[in-house]
């Protein structure tokens, strides 16, 4: 992988950068949700503007189907760089959109074209690490990752009071082609050539019945997939909380910015606690305290009014915390027995956990109105289930 002047920290920048193309596609957008809103004739009481958040999900899922596979068999970054075309494309048809219909087209196109480096960097990752050194790897990848959503809203509120929505995907497209020129110079191809498979229409079909002859690669992917939807009903609520059921307009993209330093500041610690505790037990831990959280909350405002921004940020700052030690290791326990076919692996993780996780938001964001109660409700129902999947498993630590 260290060929050429590349050292192992430029490597996790650059996959981090790579990632972070879709949370700027994300978060930098939700300062704009209303404008754009009234801009494409949204009705105020609909929760339309959301889908502008969860179908670029649906995108990133179906599309991780076709850039997993085919990286397996074209190499990494020839597939990567389609994906970015695609998703230049799509950000044209989003800044024409004149009907909602249109937008959540765009979106959905987005999801699909970023769906390559953001599925092929993980499947990089695994081309060059393994077992709990590529959870530290992802750790530290993740942490960089995190500074994107922290600073993306308070970026997207800017270009929207300075210059309007649109700007908004413009700049995007310029951090693209900067990240997309940075991996062209620096980085070589982690897929050598004796290790790539034959494309055929069952590469995959073949690769998925891989993938589930690995007990603990089929359960770490389903947990993922519950507690990625009930972040995801957060990311899609959280400008109707802060600025209409909270009246913090203003304010929004810094609240956004500090409960994303909590994710931040846990996947930081994780990538130390990981070499000493282990994937397995950080996982089971978490989840524990991720489903303790939300039982507090409701117990204490079930029936009542919001309380106040205080106290809603702190519940939000301890789930997210947790959260923050989930995600890596969730996503490298489901990828550790999956290395031969890390490609096709990294898709079908992503697919189910992503396709899994939109209609939960789905579901769950029609209720958040005029309480945050329905999202800790979800945030529970979530941690319950994964914490049966992962008791009836009866896993044990594999290789860690």
């Amino acid at each position: 992988m260290q060929k050429n002047n590349q050292s192992k920290l430029e490597f996790i920048a650059l996959m981090a950068s790579l990632m972070s193309l879709v949370a700027l596609s994300i978060d930098a957008l939700l300062p704009a949700l209303e404008q754009i809103g009234i801009s494409i004739r949204v009705q105020k009481e609909s929760h339309d503007s959301q889908l502008l958040i969860t179908m670029i999900f649906l995108g990133l899922g179906f599309g991780q189907l076709i850039s997993g596979p085919v990286s397996d068999s074209l190499g990494r970054k020839t597939v990567i760089y389609g994906g970015f075309m695609l998703f230049v494309i799509a950000s044209f048809v989003c800044v024409s959109a004149t009907s909602i219909e249109m937008m959540v087209f765009g979106r959905i196109l987005q999801g699909i074209g970023l769906s390559a480096p953001r599925t092929i960097s993980i499947a990089m990752v695994r081309d060059s690490f393994s077992g709990n050194y590529m959870a530290k790897i992802m750790s530290f990848i993740v942490v960089i990752f995190i500074l994107v959503p922290v600073v993306a809203p308070a970026i997207g509120k800017l270009m929207l009071d300075a210059y309007g929505w649109k700007s908004i995907f413009y700049s995007q497209l310029i951090f693209g082609v900067l990240v997309m020129f940075w991996l062209w110079k620096r980085q070589p191809e982690t897929l050598k050539k004796e290790n790539r498979v034959k494309f055929s229409f069952g590469l995959f079909s073949d690769g998925l019945k891989e993938f589930v002859k690995y007990k603990q690669a089929t359960i770490f992917t389903l947990i993922s997939g519950f507690i990625t939807g009930s972040f995801m009903v957060y990311l899609s609520a959280s400008q109707q909380i802060f600025q209409e059921q909270y009246l913090l307009v203003d304010e929004f993209p810094y609240i956004f910015a500090g409960l994303a330093t909590s994710v931040g500041f846990a996947t930081f610690l994780n990538g130390s606690f990981v070499m000493r505790f282990g994937m397995h037990k950080l996982v089971s831990f978490f989840l524990i305290i991720f489903s303790i959280v939300p039982v507090i909350y409701i117990v204490l405002f079930y029936q009542k009014e919001n309380p106040s921004i205080a106290i809603l940020l702190i519940f939000f700052a301890l789930q997210f915390f947790s959260i923050g030690f989930l995600f890596g290791n969730l996503r490298a326990l489901a990828m550790q027995p999956v290395g031969h076919i890390a490609g096709i692996g990294a898709a079908i993780n992503g697919f189910v956990s992503t396709i899994m996780a939109v209609p939960i938001a789905t579901l769950i964001g029609k209720y958040v109105d005029t309480t945050t109660l329905p999202l800790f409700i979800g945030f529970f129902i979530c941690g319950l289930l994964s914490l049966l999947l992962l008791n009836f498993t009866k896993l044990k630590p594999i290789n860690e």
